[in-house]
């Protein structure tokens, strides 16, 4: 069975661009526009992987990756954040708030996103 990968982008361009990126490499996607329907999604979803957006409409992806690591169903289910705040700050509070790892999208291709992926799923 394929694993599933939920991406909780704003970004139609972008979201897509790695929706087909992730298709291509055999894994499932759910997509999610804001903040809210990302926690809602990792829930009903519940995706072996979720590639997370910090600015988002609604609540911010902070306040999504600490709802998914504060609830027992899903606090287990590695988060990479993928976001254009490239501060030291927001990286290690990402960090520090259970995400396995944090992508600056400016520094990274959707190919390399997947490279990432893969290593973390195995």
């Amino acid at each position: 069975m394929a694993k599933k990968i939920l991406i909780v982008e704003d970004d139609k361009f972008l979201r897509e661009l790695i929706s087909q990126k992730i298709l291509q490499e055999g894994y499932d996607v759910s997509e999610a526009v804001d903040g809210e329907k990302g926690v809602t999604s990792v829930k009903e979803v519940k995706p072996d992987l979720v590639l997370l957006d910090l600015i988002l409409p609604g609540i911010d992806g902070f306040e999504v990756l600490s709802r998914i690591k504060a609830d027992p169903e899903t606090s287990k289910i590695p988060v990479i954040i993928l976001s254009n705040l490239g501060q030291k700050d927001d990286i290690d509070r990402g960090l520090k708030m259970g995400a396995v790892d944090y992508m600056i999208k400016a520094h990274f291709t959707p190919a390399e996103i997947i490279t990432k992926v893969r290593g973390i799923l195995g």
